[in-house]
């Protein structure tokens, strides 16, 4: 892939490298911070390159897939962005209280989610091994994997304050810091003694275990910063690079033990107790929610804002009990995926659902949701209807994940608890097969149109005078179109067709000539040298490409029955426009006639429809 090209596509539809306030990416998508959102363009999802793009939190995302890290660097590398830069905050912003916190969660742990996840798996595997008896937990190879697995997590408050205090805009290194204060083996030490109360400067302190923890460093990250940015702006030059520092230090890392600490503790507490009480209510409800809207959280970036329950869950409780629920929902859109690629026979779709599920197995989501179930609308439906069933079954089964990971193929292993297999497991098994299972077989059946299922195989083949119907609908004579031009043959002789599906598929071999800025309209040129103009509805291109997606890019070679335009019906008939398209030879001078080849008034995408008289 031209990753430089596709960097410079990017600049070019987020309003340019003068618009980026920030630039952050996560395990699919670059997550912008933009000036002025309007300059934005929505027309960048056409790029072959890019699956979607989506507004959310505050952000413009670009959904890229697995190989996101390059483009973000080869956008970094064409915009002049240092990868390392903290971001920073535009003046004036505006952001509700929800796109503030979605902002904040995933600009601190967006940056490591990668080696998160990655430890979570490592922590599933070994667990898997030792009850297998592969391995067992006093020999070195253990311990060294143990560690490997594990340090990430022991360690967050200082993997945290680096990221808090880059997104907070101070220094990284000194909230790392005191990230590392909290972790310090003397304080562990104090916290396992522990016999007498201790005090600093004659003020009593309550010893906690840092470790894992989650909130109390993002607290003592953001005091830090503000602390920080305020002593910038007394010290002089010469003295503030080690002055600022040496405050930061000396009056954050005793505020956080005295007060920061214990209160952000007993917040987290809060949360996880807060959170197992719901979950204790009705964990079979719970189950059916999150497997049933966990998919649609993440299309508009919501799922942020669950990340630190789940990770705070397995600092305070050992367990979480959300992202086994999360299982499902995963798999059902995989399995609707799988349904798609059993079904369908168009080329292009099966080739991008059969990696989609490859993708989806390893939970990421992204591309099987925007590029097969979510355009299809049907999948994605049955994908979450299963994701709701599967998810009552785990939720039942009280089913617990003891590390952190995405949830995938792998969260089976975390799910292993020290004991070794058990019915919690077993629940979450079926839950998840079952999800995978529906979801494939409702979409398998019932997921696509019979146009979408057979789009390579249309009903007739296309001579080197013949058009096929481009699409499914009722015919019009060309006199008949609500529009004067076209009625009058002004811009070539053929006939219209009202259409009943969505779409608009190749009528013969050829190329694509041109593709109307709005895709309301495309100009393809036959092998054999026949012009044709497929303009879907009347006074359409006043929608400025609203409900219409391009599938092809000009110079693209077709060939009878390929996806060229897909466009919402039900959309563009509420706005008030007329659907009747004109099918058009636009070279019609160069023929004797260009007639109808059947006169039924109803044809199916494929079938005969013009021909030309040399």
């Amino acid at each position: 892939m031209d990753y430089q090209g596709l960097a410079q596509d990017i600049l070019k539809h987020v309003g340019g490298k003068a618009n980026i306030v920030s630039l952050v990416h996560c395990a699919t998508r670059l997550r912008f911070k933009l000036k002025d959102n309007a300059l934005a363009d929505a027309g960048l999802k056409n790029n072959p390159g890019v699956i979607m793009v989506v507004e959310s939190g505050g952000q413009f995302q670009v959904v890229i897939g697995n190989h996101v890290h390059d483009v973000y660097s080869a956008v970094c590398l064409a915009a002049g962005i240092n990868e390392d830069a903290s971001p920073q905050e535009s003046k004036g912003e505006k952001n509700n209280p929800l796109n503030r916190l979605i902002d904040i969660v995933s600009a601190i742990f967006t940056p490591f989610l990668g080696v998160m996840a990655a430890s979570g798996i490592l922590k599933g595997m070994l667990s898997l091994s030792v009850v297998c008896g592969w391995l067992n937990t006093e020999s070195a190879t253990y311990k060294i994997w143990f560690a490997a697995s594990d340090s990430l997590f022991y360690f967050f408050p200082l993997v945290l304050g680096y990221t808090a205090g880059k997104k907070f805009g101070g220094s990284p290194f000194l909230t790392m810091a005191i990230g590392g204060a909290l972790t310090h083996p003397l304080i562990t030490q104090a916290f396992e003694a522990a016999s007498q109360p201790e005090r600093f400067l004659g003020i009593p302190v309550t010893f906690i275990n840092y470790s894992s923890s989650v909130i109390p460093i993002i607290f003592a990250a953001w005091a830090s910063c503000w602390l920080e940015k305020r002593c910038n702006k007394v010290f002089p030059a010469a003295m503030k690079n080690f002055f600022t520092p040496l405050v930061c230090l000396g009056v954050v890392v005793p505020l956080t033990f005295l007060v920061i600490g214990p209160a952000a503790t007993w917040l987290s507490q809060m949360l996880a107790h807060g959170y197992q009480a719901i979950y204790a209510f009705a964990p079979w409800l719970a189950g059916t929610v999150m497997g049933a809207i966990w998919q649609i959280c993440v299309i508009f970036g919501l799922h942020w804002g669950l990340v630190p329950i789940m990770i705070n869950n397995l600092s305070v409780l050992g367990h979480d009990t959300l992202m086994p629920l999360l299982l499902p929902a995963v798999m059902g859109q995989v399995g609707a995926t799988l349904g798609v690629f059993l079904s369908t026979r168009d080329a292009k779709l099966k080739v991008l659902s059969g990696s989609a599920v490859t993708a989806g197995l390893f939970g990421i989501t992204e591309p099987a949701v925007y590029g097969v179930t979510l355009p299809n609308r049907r999948p994605f439906i049955f994908g979450c209807i299963a994701g709701g069933i599967g998810g009552a079954i785990v939720g039942f089964s009280q089913s617990n994940l003891y590390s952190f990971g995405l949830a995938s193929i792998f969260s089976l292993a975390q799910m292993l608890p020290p004991g070794g297999m058990d019915s919690t497991v077993w629940g979450a098994i079926i839950g998840t097969v079952l999800s995978l299972v529906l979801a494939c077989g409702l979409t398998w059946a019932f997921g696509l149109p019979r146009s979408v299922q057979s789009a390579s195989l249309p009903t007739a083949i296309a001579g080197d005078d013949s058009i096929l119907a481009p699409m499914s609908g009722t015919v019009l004579e060309m006199d008949q179109v609500p529009d004067a031009t076209f009625a009058g043959g002004l811009l070539g002789k053929g006939a219209a067709i009202i259409p009943l599906n969505n779409e608009v598929r190749a009528p013969f071999y050829g190329e694509v000539a041109s593709l109307f800025q709005t895709r309301h309209a495309i100009g393809l040129l036959s092998d054999s040298g026949i012009e044709v103009l497929i303009h879907v509805g009347i006074d359409t291109v006043k929608l400025d490409g609203q409900h219409f997606t391009a599938h092809v890019q000009p110079g693209d070679k077709i060939k009878p029955g390929d996806l060229l335009i897909e466009f919402d019906r039900e959309a563009i008939l509420a706005a008030g426009y007329d659907l009747a398209t004109p099918i058009i030879v636009s070279n019609s001078d160069d023929y004797q006639g260009v007639t109808r080849v059947a006169q039924q008034s109803t044809l199916n995408s494929g079938m005969p429809f013009l021909t030309v008289e040399r």
